[in-house]
């Protein structure tokens, strides 16, 4: 599977680029998408939004992740950030990418244990757990593939109970089927 993960800023989007094969995560391509601060905000988002569409339609993601807003002291800088995100989810959307929207904590709390974590406590922990190299040079970027790597947790953590939940559903069927053979009688015609 492979998942696009993003942290949306509209001075600087973070994104990242997760294979996972096997139970092993592998780095695809991580970069980020930079805006000056005198550019209009629609050409911002402009940018935001072509971006991220050749990023998947280069590495074709099978889902994507973005994390949530999170709501500060300063309104301004959360509609702004509202709008990097709404063009980052309409990219996904408009290529038929199921989204899946996690909070800062929640990420945290995934891939460094601790949803307080500082932003350096989840460099480290991305770096160690993609086997990076070097330490990408912005926040924004290990931000984003920790999103992806929350993602694959997640839904590598539900994927047991999903195959339980059909297993029991086939194995009902195959009771009930069973039963209605030994007992006819027991079943009402209409």
């Amino acid at each position: 599977m492979i998942v696009l993960g993003v942290d949306p800023g509209t001075l600087i989007t973070g994104f990242g680029v997760i294979e996972s094969r096997g139970g092993t995560l592998h780095v695809l391509h991580y970069d980020i998408v930079r805006n000056r601060s005198d550019r209009s905000m629609p050409m911002r988002l402009k940018s935001i939004y072509e971006a991220l569409c050749g990023v998947i339609e280069q590495y074709h993601p099978d889902e994507f992740a973005i994390e949530t807003a999170f709501y500060g002291k300063n309104a301004q800088s959360a509609l702004k950030i509202g709008s990097a995100r709404g063009v980052s989810i309409l990219a996904a959307v408009n290529y038929e990418i199921p989204t899946q929207e996690y909070s800062p904590r929640e990420v945290k709390k995934a891939v460094v244990g601790n949803g307080a974590a500082s932003k350096e406590q989840v460099q480290a922990m991305v770096q160690s757990l993609l086997d990076l190299r070097t330490k990408p040079k912005f926040y924004d970027i290990t931000d984003a593939l920790a999103v992806a790597v929350c993602h694959l947790y997640r839904q590598s953590r539900n994927q047991p109970a999903r195959q339980k939940r059909a297993k029991l559903k086939k194995k009902r069927g195959s009771d009930w089927a069973r039963f209605v053979a030994a007992h006819p009688e027991r079943v009402l015609n209409s």
